[in-house]
């Protein structure tokens, strides 16, 4: 029986097939990591954490556990959108720790976040928000993990719901109520923690935690003020570099939005907050204001936020 084989230059042609396959195969895998390093995470926060108040304890664990925070913000993609890296979300999360007790932690953290306003340098705050009840459990090296619908760590769960927070007044500020998902995606955190013994989570617990706020911006009350949110940034601050004038003037006419959301729903943390990142801009904005326009500002940021009336009266300074 004559043997079957390939002759030399059958199997150089194989050769030379099979090269071709593996060049486009490299070609492939290159183009994808590229065009998936153009796509970055949303998120580029930057966490710091205060420990100065902790005496005579190991302090390696808070440069561990920061670490793993920014990773864990910053690593994950928490949407199925694609983001280019100049486009990320700039924000911070400061966290000063009160005590230590074993592997227990009590501390506070102060979140904002920022967006960049149209052909300008200028960076707007969208979100400054203090909240005074982090409490989790870590130790040292433990990995950070986070799964949507079972969530069982406070540390995890409180670091997703304010990117989810994050991200979704970052989408509010460009299309009109375009943070829903993103809101409903820190709601559906703050329902699954209502059966834990977490503090800053319950209904209920206070007017200033984490459900609170949740609660006003899916609040039907907070729809107007939220969407005043998306003209205030995108049809006024982002126009104010081309016209001044117009843009202060889109700002001031839905200004009433604060005064009625407040009384519709009064104290509300959602508006307070909103208040906290903004006061200073607004007090900007409006000392180039019209005299109406001042008068205005002031008159009703004043209803609203009655401590920081001797600050607004700012706007009448030269």
């Amino acid at each position: 029986m004559q043997r079957s084989c390939l002759g030399r230059h059958e199997v150089q042609n194989i050769k030379n097939t099979s090269n071709k396959i593996m060049k486009k195969i490299f070609l492939v895998i290159f183009l994808f990591s590229i065009s998936y390093g153009l796509f970055a995470q949303e998120l580029n926060c930057n966490v710091q954490i205060n420990s100065s108040k902790i005496q005579g304890s190991n302090k390696s664990v808070f440069n561990t556990l920061q670490k793993s925070m920014n990773e864990f913000l910053n690593n994950r993609r928490w949407t199925d959108l694609s983001f280019e890296k100049n486009e990320r979300i700039e924000c911070s999360i400061n966290i000063i720790v009160n005590a230590v007790d074993g592997n227990n932690y009590t501390t506070e953290m102060i979140i904002q976040a920022r967006r960049p306003v149209y052909n300008s340098s200028y960076n707007s705050t969208l979100l400054n928000f203090k909240d005074n009840t982090f409490n989790f459990t870590y130790k040292e090296f433990d990995p950070l993990e986070f799964a949507e619908n079972d969530v069982n760590s406070s540390l995890t769960a409180t670091l997703a719901y304010y990117a989810y927070l994050i991200i979704g007044f970052d989408m509010d500020s460009f299309s009109r109520l375009g943070g829903t998902p993103y809101f409903q995606q820190a709601e559906n955190i703050v329902n699954q923690a209502q059966s834990k013994d977490w503090a800053g989570w319950k209904a209920f617990e206070n007017s200033k935690n984490r459900y609170a706020l949740i609660n006003n911006i899916m609040d039907e009350a907070f729809k107007k003020f939220r969407e005043y949110f998306y003209e205030y940034h995108r049809l006024g601050l982002d126009m104010m570099t081309d016209n001044t004038t117009n843009g202060r003037a889109k700002i001031a006419e839905g200004i009433q939005v604060l005064r009625d959301a407040n009384r519709a729903r009064p104290s509300a943390i959602l508006i307070s907050s909103f208040l906290d990142a903004k006061n200073d801009e607004l007090i900007n904005i409006f000392k180039q204001g019209t005299t109406e326009e001042k008068d205005k500002a002031i008159e009703i940021l004043t209803d609203v936020n009655p401590a920081a009336a001797n600050r607004y009266e700012e706007i009448n300074k030269k």
